[in-house]
């Protein structure tokens, strides 16, 4: 299996020949990339235009130690400087940091005007096209989330090119450029059974097309813009064409109490009916650090996260009989959704094993520490394995598309399109649900939560909103969630920054008091992990970032900056 891995693995052997140029003016003097090889020589064969894809590959996001400290699900020991009203606007642009950098946008485009010199089929050219497009399709994506109305550009550029001086673009027909994109490839790339193992294929295509078109989709009726419906009927179909391959379902050994943690502690996904893409690593050729990291990663859940786990009952705290409050962990965990444990440390949790198998056991969070900020430690992806621990050689893989998000968008987008039925429900967060050993959600007996984060919210759309909360918790999708929901307003929620109870008798149990006596705590007794504040300001204009001054010098029909900045 180790040999097949390696075998197959693309992630190891990206390289680095895309022409990394940005669009600092001066930077296209270089009409050909900086790297080895001759423009007017390659583009000459498959094995040309294959290895200038690979280098995309690695701009695939997955799950890392950060992901969601930008929102209202995680406090990081550190104040995010965003959401904290600290950001300024930039000088100057910024490729290591993604300011207003457009090196990945050109890069796929000068593909796409060179591919087509390739001696081969047009089967094959279309193939490799349709990976330049998935990926260029993702980068203005991320433009458009990041800056709003954006320049569109479908070509690569030169110093001479009169679009250096166009107008910023409008956020919806940069999108409607994207939905072009996403249908070729999904279109043109081959079905896994065809596909060379590890690289993009029509369903990885499909999913991340939901992905954005639910979040269009989304972002235009929460923020007004309109022509919301068709973005939510293209999310709904392309779910339901992944959800209709047959080859994709939730991962379960029939174990709820460990099947959800056990997810994302896997060595190999490939072969997982759960994993339509994953991100796959090799021992000593190609490894990660994230166990380590999510061992000192100062971070930990929100309060307010941890308020949205159900009862065992289906029922929400605040209408639950089963709660048991939250004066101690324990008490906390108790009738609650089983993926509360399997994604926060909990007493009989296995922090670590050494390498003579002693065993490292939580018995309480492990507050004062650099393991935890609130108490809520992160565990989803967090082996307890010594070789998993080691510094930067964890060969768990990860994902790049997993099937329970494609449920998850198929369900919020027929919702939206008001065509959720208990059919529907039941192919989804009932899926989802019964992994866990959770009961199956009946839309007749829902109830809604009076203690809420969208009280004017339909009750079904409310738990489709929570049940992805907690099942796609610290996988960084949430921040764009409140984007695309226009909730910003969550941000400024008290428990958004608040941690576990520390009532005087748990802090008795603490061997060591010096570990807790400085923890600050607020009037019911919650860790406050930033004791300057109670509570943050979101600002409207934080829906969006500002472009870098010089940028707007350079171009002035990129004027007006973004509201607010």
């Amino acid at each position: 299996m180790m040999m097949m891995k390696k075998r197959n693995i693309i992630y190891a052997l990206t390289l680095s020949v895309m022409a990394l140029t940005g669009c600092k003016r001066d930077s296209f003097l270089d009409l050909n990339p900086d790297d080895a090889f001759s423009d007017p020589t390659f583009f000459k064969n498959e094995s040309d235009l294959k290895l200038y894809c690979n280098g995309f590959y690695s701009t695939l996001p997955v799950m890392d130690n950060n992901s969601d400290n930008n929102s209202d699900d995680m406090v990081p020991r550190s104040k995010d400087a965003f959401l904290s009203g600290q950001y300024i606007v930039p000088i100057v642009k910024d490729d290591d940091k993604g300011e207003w950098s457009w090196k990945n946008e050109r890069s796929a485009n000068y593909f796409l005007a060179r591919y087509q010199r390739a001696a081969v089929g047009d089967d094959v050219k279309n193939k490799y096209a349709a990976e330049a497009r998935f990926f260029r399709a993702l980068y203005f994506w991320q433009k458009v989330k990041r800056y709003g109305d954006v320049p569109w550009f479908s070509k690569d550029l030169n110093e001479n090119s009169p679009e250096l001086d166009l107008p910023r673009t409008p956020h919806k027909q940069v999108m409607d450029s994207v939905l072009a994109d996403l249908n070729f490839a999904v279109a043109n790339l081959p079905a896994p059974g065809s596909a060379e193992k590890g690289r993009l294929h029509k369903f990885a295509a499909a999913a991340l097309k939901a992905r954005i078109c639910l979040w269009e989709g989304s972002y235009r009726k929460y923020h007004s813009l309109g022509d919301d419906q068709p973005m939510m009927r293209e999310a709904a179909n392309a779910a339901q064409l992944v959800m209709t391959s047959g080859l994709y379902d939730l991962y379960t050994t029939g174990h709820p109490a460990t099947d959800y943690y056990n997810l994302f502690i896997q060595e190999e996904l490939l072969g997982n009916k759960e994993a339509i893409m994953p991100k796959r690593f090799i021992k000593d050729v190609f490894m990660h650090n994230l166990t380590r990291q999510l061992g000192e990663g100062n971070t930990g859940f929100s309060k307010s996260f941890v308020r949205s786990f159900l009862c065992t009952d289906g029922l929400p705290t605040a209408l639950s009989p089963l709660y048991k409050g939250d004066d101690s962990i324990q008490a906390e965990i108790t009738n609650r959704d089983p993926r509360f444990g399997q994604l926060i440390a909990t007493p009989g949790f296995v922090f670590q094993v050494d390498a003579s198998g002693n065993k490292d056991i939580i018995t309480l969070p492990r507050i004062g520490t650099s393991v935890t900020s609130t108490g809520y430690q992160r565990v989803k992806g967090r082996s307890s394995s010594l070789e998993q621990w080691n510094a930067n050689q964890s060969t768990l893989d990860l994902f790049i598309f997993r099937y329970a998000e494609v449920l998850l968008v198929y369900a919020e987008a027929k919702a939206e399109l008001n065509e959720c039925d208990q059919a529907v429900i039941d192919q989804t967060i009932s899926k989802l649900r019964a992994r866990v050993g959770m009961p199956a959600m009946q839309i007749a007996a829902l109830i809604k939560d009076p203690k809420s984060d969208f009280p004017a919210l339909p009750v079904l759309l409310d738990e489709i909103r929570r049940e992805r909360r907690v099942e796609l918790g610290a996988e960084g999708f949430r921040f764009d969630d409140l984007l695309r929901w226009n909730a910003g307003k969550l941000i400024e929620n008290p428990e958004s920054i608040l941690g576990m109870k520390l009532r005087p008798e748990v802090k008795a149990q603490y061997p060591n008091q010096g570990q807790v006596k400085d923890i600050v705590l607020d009037a019911n007794g919650y860790i406050r992990v930033y004791p300057d504040i109670t509570a943050r300001v979101w600002n409207d204009k934080m829906y969006l970032y500002p472009i870098p001054t010089q940028e707007l010098t350079l171009n002035p029909k990129l004027l007006p900056q973004n509201k607010g900045w």
